[in-house]
């Protein structure tokens, strides 16, 4: 999956530091990132070539020793050879480990970008100088990074799966499973229980956790689970939430796993058997 960058060791401990001129400086614009491509390799500008090192920039993490910066501040002027991408350019990033930094970048930098004011009395917000976490010297507010979590659910019939396609995307044609947000005061099994119910009208048993996945493109942290399901597989479509909802034989599904997101991987774990 997309976070899967091993052998590289991502670290998100947060210490204030000052960046360095051969640290990498992610610049972001309306949803785009600054970056450049040698020979299908994506790359970030140093920052050296960014202000000559000057400018409002807050330490992010670092990856195998690589220190990575962000730049809090709107840029001018773009050094040659490098252009603006949106976050789809993530997905098949080469190295995989710098696309895994770009769209985790580009999620601190809309939490930044999200909480320069007090959302409790309106003055600026300042950064805190121990850890993740911007405050309000004036009322005492604290702001953490925003992660959103929600649900990923294969549901199972026998020898079937529940493939799902979402409406209002025009032009989709791929695939996905039951999925959404986690409510306030809900289980992460009562998520699956109610979304199921709601997209498809269906009630499922034997709920079963797989594992987890980062999704920085919705500041998600989606954990995905099979279930089977319980009573009538007649399925009760919502054409709000979803365009289609069919039952598909294991040896029929027709797609294989990306290596980016988690619902390709437990499609393809149900598809081959492993689930």
């Amino acid at each position: 999956m997309i976070q899967d960058i091993a052998s590289k060791i991502y670290d998100n401990h947060y210490a204030e530091q000052l960046p360095e001129l051969e640290d990498w400086l992610l610049v972001y614009h309306k949803g785009d990132v600054l970056c450049r491509f040698v020979d299908g390799r994506i790359f970030y500008p140093k920052v050296e070539e960014i202000c000559q090192g000057k400018g409002d920039m807050v330490y992010l993490f670092s990856i195998s020793g690589e220190r990575f910066f962000l730049l809090k501040e709107e840029l001018n002027e773009i050094p040659d050879g490098y252009t603006w991408k949106n976050s789809g350019v993530f997905r098949d990033a080469a190295p995989r480990y710098l696309g895994f930094a770009g769209i985790t970048g580009q999620q601190l930098d809309d939490w930044y970008r999200l909480n320069r004011f007090c959302g409790r009395c309106g003055k600026p917000m300042v950064l805190d100088h121990i850890e993740r976490m911007i405050r309000c010297e004036d009322c005492g507010n604290m702001v953490y990074p925003r992660i959103n979590p929600g649900v990923i659910v294969a549901v199972t019939d026998g020898n079937r799966l529940l493939l799902t396609k979402y409406a209002n995307r025009p032009g989709n044609v791929s695939y996905a499973l039951v999925a959404g947000f986690t409510e306030i005061g809900e289980t992460l099994e009562g998520t699956v229980r109610r979304e199921v119910m709601e997209e498809v009208g269906l009630k499922v048993k034997n709920i079963q956790y797989y594992k987890s996945q980062p999704w920085s493109f919705s500041s998600t942290l989606l954990c995905g689970f099979y279930c089977e399901v319980d009573g009538s597989a007649q399925v009760k479509l919502d054409t709000e939430e979803l365009a289609m909802a069919e039952w598909i034989e294991r040896e029929e599904i027709p797609l294989e796993d990306d290596g980016i997101s988690l619902t390709r991987e437990m499609i393809h774990m149900f598809k081959t058997g492993k689930r």
